[in-house]
Parts: structure tokens; sequence; C-alpha cells
């Protein structure tokens, strides 16, 4: 198959080809990795190629809704038995999965042929996709700004066209951020619905979820009953799901809703004009679509919020760390230095006192549920800012300098919990600051690809939706997808 013609179809529309057999599995997949070979020196989007695995697979009998579709995963938890799981880190070198993650069986099950891992920051902790260990991921609307992340990697593979649809994560806007970085679709399920297992009950307290990044609405949803096909038995509790497949409830109309939305940061930082835009220009269009549209927000403390997601992080970073050198013998210089910065501020953080914040969770939830009493959607830009340009957040040499001496005398952990350094990392947040409440709250959100800058980078809007509003929020997606098409888009790559 010619790449043109793989192009202008979606993963749905690839299967029902192999399904006709109008076309074979490993016609399409010879097809994304020709694909993947013309662009991934421009993008490094794939870190990790898996071609002969996936072409023995190809080969093979092949069934499920997605049978015989090009796959790539993300190279972080989603383990590929016999196939090392990198997570953006030098400290990972010495490990290979021995056993699928669920979400990877799930896909197998599907019938997708995975050949490649897609590229992550280190351990997936940061809003842009810049490892050392790999070297940065570019977006392919244009090369030198940042896909976003972390799953920058499959972003890029996605609007470059090597795949319709990526597996990817979000723990903090991971799925949000590339996506409308990007130019696609990305719903971050809300808590419990997608499977964590085996090597875990939850991630991040629930605040983390798999999913995928697409270019059409209807292969999220399709992706999402894939995901969602039967319960997790080693999950921490059962998620309701509905009745019907997510796909079906995706192609009815979300009937009339009542939407709030902001252009405000919860940190007080002032946002581009562009992304107002965005949400303003969306505004106007969910006015003609006969949507109720008014200014509203919840009533939150945003910059309590954001400390406290990143004081979860600082804590999950540190036991990641030590994790890694208990159990694959790493060491310090394996990781990068901001990582070795936030690991050493989550130690210092008093089990009283995390267990303190993450009782602050509860008040979020419960404040956000008082603002869907009122609202069927709260709606965000994406991002404060349009995509920023590789290296732009890169550590300048002075302060590397007096970081590398304060962990060196072991003082670095107190220093990260000052007011000024926490005001510093704060600022940090300024590009992505409307993400982490749907992490912490686990709640459903979406960023949808409506809004494009001057200088040609996608900005999306974002979604955030009530407990088990996973079908209202594709079903507006759909509607918004018809009335404002994006899946046919192309970066001049």
């Amino acid at each position: 198959m010619e790449y043109a013609e793989y192009r202008r179809f979606d993963a749905v529309g690839l299967a029902e080809l192999v399904s006709s057999g109008e076309v074979a599995p490993g016609e399409l997949l010879e097809t994304a990795i020709e694909r993947a070979e013309k662009v991934n020196g421009r993008i490094n989007a794939i870190v990790r190629p898996m071609f002969d695995i996936a072409r023995a697979r190809a080969a093979q009998p092949l069934t499920g809704a997605l049978a015989g579709v090009p796959f790539l995963i993300k190279d972080l938890h989603q383990d590929y038995a016999g196939v090392r799981t990198g997570g953006g880190s030098r400290s990972t070198r010495n490990h290979t999965a021995t056993r699928h993650s669920a979400t990877v069986q799930r896909w197998l099950d599907a019938g997708l042929v995975i050949f490649g891992r897609t590229n992550t920051p280190e351990l997936g902790a940061k809003g842009i996709t810049e490892p050392e260990v790999n070297g940065p991921t570019r977006n392919p609307w244009h090369t030198d700004h940042t896909p976003g992340g972390s799953s920058g990697g499959a972003a890029a593979a996605v609007a470059a066209g090597v795949v319709p649809v990526a597996g990817a994560s979000d723990g903090g806007g991971s799925i949000r951020i590339p996506a409308g970085s990007c130019g696609l679709f990305g719903l971050k399920p809300g808590r419990g619905l997608v499977p964590a297992g085996p090597d875990h009950a939850e991630l991040m307290h629930g605040g983390a979820t798999d999913g995928v990044i697409s270019r059409t609405v209807r292969d999220t949803a399709v992706m999402l009953d894939v995901l969602t096909a039967r319960p997790d038995p080693g999950g921490p509790y059962l998620a309701a799901r509905p009745d019907l497949p997510y796909a079906e409830l995706a192609r009815r109309s979300p009937g009339k809703l009542q939407i709030g939305f902001t252009c405000r940061s919860p940190l007080g930082f002032p946002v581009s004009p562009h992304a107002i835009a965005a949400v303003e220009n969306t505004a106007a269009l969910l006015a003609g679509l006969g949507h109720d549209v008014e200014e509203a927000e919840p009533e939150i403390d945003g910059r309590q919020l954001s400390r406290d997601f990143l004081s979860t992080w600082y804590v999950q970073l540190a036991q990641g760390v030590e994790a890694l050198k208990r159990e694959l013998g790493a060491a310090d210089e394996d990781f990068e230095l901001d990582t070795r910065l936030l690991a050493a501020g989550g130690r210092e953080t008093k089990a009283t006192e995390y267990v303190e914040l993450l009782g602050r969770w509860n008040g979020y939830s419960r404040a956000l549920a008082d603002f869907h009493g009122r609202y069927d959607l709260l709606l965000t830009p994406t991002l404060g800012h349009p995509p920023a340009r590789i290296g732009e957040l890169e550590m300048p040499p002075a302060l590397r300098k007096a970081i590398e001496l304060l962990l060196r005398v072991r003082l670095a952990g107190k220093v990260v919990r000052t007011k000024v350094v926490n005001d510093v990392v704060l600022k940090n947040l300024e590009k992505v600051p409307f993400t982490q409440l749907a992490n912490i709250t686990g709640r459903p959100a979406m960023s949808v690809p409506l809004h494009t800058t001057p200088e040609g980078l996608p900005l999306g809007v974002q979604f955030v939706g009530g407990l088990g509003s996973e079908p209202t929020l594709l079903s507006l997606a759909t509607q918004l997808e018809s009335e404002h098409p994006w899946a046919h888009l192309e970066p001049p790559l």
C-alpha cells in the first residue's frame, strides 16, 4: 500500500480493509515501517524499533477489533515481554520485561501489530520529551518545537503519519499536552477504568492512566472499548462503565450541554493570547451548535493544587528512583540532574505531610463535583502557551552547577522544599497549568484540536467532565470533529 492511501485511513478504517481481505497486515506494516524510516530521523519519535517481532506477528492469523493495524507503544510502563522498557532513562539499561503489561496484552488481543516503542522524558516526569539518553523528540508541525510530553514520541509519530493511533499515558497531562501540541485528539480516561496491572494496582493513587493519542475520535472510542473490555482482577476497585460500547455512544448526539469555560490560569500566570483565542473561538462554535456556554470555573485554589501535585510527583519520583537502584542496580549518575533533584525533595517529605496532601485531593474532587452539578463540562486551554522550542526549558549551566553541589552535600532536598524554589518550580508549570486538575480528581478529560497559531503550531482546547462522563466527552468530540474536521490535516514533513 502506498503511503498516501495509508494516510487516508484511521485505525478502524485500516482494520476494515484487513477484514475484507483488501489488504494484508504485512502490507500495512511495511508501509508503516517505510514511513517511520523516512521521518524518524527528523522527529525522533521511535526509540526502540521492534520490526522483526512485528513482521513475525503480522504473518500469523490475527483476530480482534483492530486486527492487522500497525501500532506503537510508549517506552514507559507499557511492557512487552522480551523487550526493554527504557522509561527515557539510562537507569533501565539492565531491564527486559518478562511479561506483557495488561494494556499491551489487551492491544495484542485486539489484533494490533506492535512494531516499536516511542520516546518519553525520563520516567515520564516532564511536559516535554527531551531525555538525555534518547535525545529530543520534535514536533512534526515545526521541528524546532516540542511535541509536548510525556507521550511526545507517540504524538509525533501519529502526527507524522507513521500510525493513526498510538499508545500513551497521562499522569499530569501526558496524553492531552502532546495531543494539544500536535493537532491530535487525546482522551484521558477516568480513574480506574484502564487496568494498570500486573505490576501495579494503580499508578500515582489512580491519578495516572494509560490511553491513546489518535487522529480520529472513533479510534479513541474503539481503543477505550479494547482497554476496558473486562475488569482488572487485580485492580483496587471495579470502575463502572456504560452498558453500550463507547464506540456506539460516541456516535450519538451529546444533546444540549451546559459548559463553563475559563482562560484564567489557575496559577495566576499570564496566558497566551493564542490559547485565549482557542477557547473563545471554541465557545462560539459550541454556542452555534446549540450548547449553553458561559464563563465559569470551579472554586479551587489552583496554586495549592499545583503544589500538592508537584509534591506528589516528588515522592513518586523518589520511590521510583530508589526502586530502580534496588532492583536494577542503578546508580545516582544513571539519572538526570533534575530527576535527582526532585527525588531529593520527595525524600524530605514526611509521611504525615504526604497523607495530609492526599487528603486535599478529596477536597479538589468535591469542589469539581460542585462545579459539575451546574455544568456538564469545563472548557479551558490545553496549554497556557504554544509548544516551547526544543531546549527552551533546559536548566541554565550555572544552576546545574549549584544543584550538583547541593546534591553532593545532601542539601538539595531541603532546598527544594523552600518557598523560593517551590515558586520557581511552579513557574515551570506556566505553560501547562490546566491539565493536572483532572489527574488529581480522577475525572476524564480530553484535548480537541480546534486551533492553530499564525505560525502553524496546533493548540488544543481541553474539556473536563464529571465522573463517568467519557460518553459525553466522546459524543461532543464527534460533533466537533464533524463541524470542524482535523484528521485530514498533515504537517509539512
